[in-house]
């Protein structure tokens, strides 16, 4: 969908409320950012609405109610972002109260205010979300809109990684006042835009990983629809597969897989089969780390009594050789357990192609970029997105609340 550039925007001298994701893993023992990945990518942003002297409020996330011991001040996040700009940015420890609307009011040309965690207020979680329902007259009536919206003249959107979220912040100030897409929300949307409406071929999708509901929620309709012409399956997502193959992996995969309550995926898995088998490829042979030692063995001589954490050799040089020659190459989860020792060569083989192929490449999800970038330079990569859910939910054909905020 078309959605406004802020290059269509008077920003001189108007107050901007600029919703960006700076949500940050943090180091457990001090408390600090950990991954600067998402502040960098909010800067182009920031930079043009400032150096436009827009009068810049920007508003952003850290941490949930199911992840709290991430949900914490912003306090460090403005110190970063003002070393990466070269100029001050505030910071007021109040979210839409009478402080942060002072400071508001009083923000001259050019200058930045970064208001505190949005999840300190209750309708941002989200449980809220998920518990409470809101209409979008509703959510206009919220504690955050109603008193931030009278102040501010423009609204930009910037946090494609949170775009499946339909809280206040992401979907009620469209309908108020004149709105745009920031320079990270436009490229997320034009690179993933690319891969779903005209990919060059073969269109080749990576699909691995824990989260095998991510993969499974992707592959019918990039299969169906005809966005890929192959899925490598490897990881969690592979085993799986093979399962609904009829292949015996052994007691110990077998109960990993049933203690996580991803049995349910098999019959999924085996529809797939069923209907695109020709065109999605199970993983040859698997490895195993026993003693520190590294064994693989080919998918015909299982099971085996030890928990599968890798593919094997012959499933990796097939899938370099795939990769190689593809038009398009879309990752989302490595194909093993790469902290482990031993346990790591399929997923280290794998980026080294994605990053040396011609292909347009894209790759997302947070182990899925923290795998990369343990590997291999990601500037290599033609795009690294910053969106986990939200990417998934997009290339599955799924809605997003941001962009149906925009459209409406």
């Amino acid at each position: 969908m078309a959605i406004a550039s802020i290059d269509a925007l008077d920003v001189a001298g108007k107050r901007v409320l600029l919703r960006v994701d700076i949500n940050s893993p943090l180091d457990p023992d001090t408390g600090l950012i950990a991954d600067e990945n998402r502040i960098d990518q909010s800067l182009a942003t920031i930079r043009d609405l400032a150096d436009r002297d827009a009068r810049l409020v920007i508003i952003a996330h850290q941490g949930d109610t199911l992840d709290y011991h991430n949900l914490v001040g912003l306090r460090q996040h403005a110190a970063r972002l003002a070393v990466k700009l070269g100029r001050p940015v505030g910071f007021i420890d109040d979210v839409a109260g009478p402080a942060a609307r002072e400071r508001i009011a009083a923000l001259g040309d050019g200058e930045i205010l970064l208001l505190d965690n949005l999840r300190y207020l209750t309708e941002e979680v989200s449980t809220f979300e998920r518990d409470v329902k809101l209409t979008r007259e509703q959510m206009a009536e919220t504690y955050l809109v109603r008193n931030l919206a009278p102040l501010v003249d423009i609204y930009v959107n910037d946090a494609f990684a949170a775009a499946h979220r339909g809280s206040p912040s992401m979907t009620a100030f469209q309908r108020l006042m004149p709105s745009a897409a920031g320079r990270l929300l436009s490229a997320e949307l034009d690179a993933v835009g690319r891969l779903i409406d005209n990919p060059a071929r073969p269109a080749v999708f990576v699909l691995g990983g824990l989260k095998v509901s991510d993969g499974f929620s992707m592959m019918g309709r990039v299969l169906g629809e005809g966005l890929a012409d192959r899925v490598l399956t490897a990881g969690v997502v592979g085993e799986i597969m093979l399962l609904a193959d009829g292949v015996d992996l052994g007691e110990p995969t077998t109960r990993f897989i049933a203690d996580r309550d991803l049995n349910r995926f098999v019959a999924v898995a085996s529809d797939l089969l069923r209907g695109h088998g020709e065109r999605i490829a199970l993983p040859a042979d698997v490895a195993v780390v026993e003693g520190g030692e590294r064994r693989e063995f080919p998918v015909d001589e299982l099971p085996v009594a030890a928990l599968l954490v890798d593919v094997g050799s012959q499933t990796i040089a097939s899938y370099e050789q795939e990769v190689a020659a593809a038009g398009t190459v879309f990752v989302n989860g490595p194909p093993g357990a790469y902290e482990t020792a031993g346990a790591d060569l399929g997923t280290r083989r794998l980026w080294e192609a994605v990053a040396a192929t011609k292909a347009t490449t894209v790759i997302g999800g947070g182990d899925t970029v923290a795998s990369a970038q343990r590997y291999v330079d990601t500037s290599r990569i033609d795009h690294v997105s910053t969106g986990g859910g939200a990417l998934i939910r997009y290339v599955a054909g799924q809605n997003l609340p941001l962009l149906e905020a925009f459209g409406e």
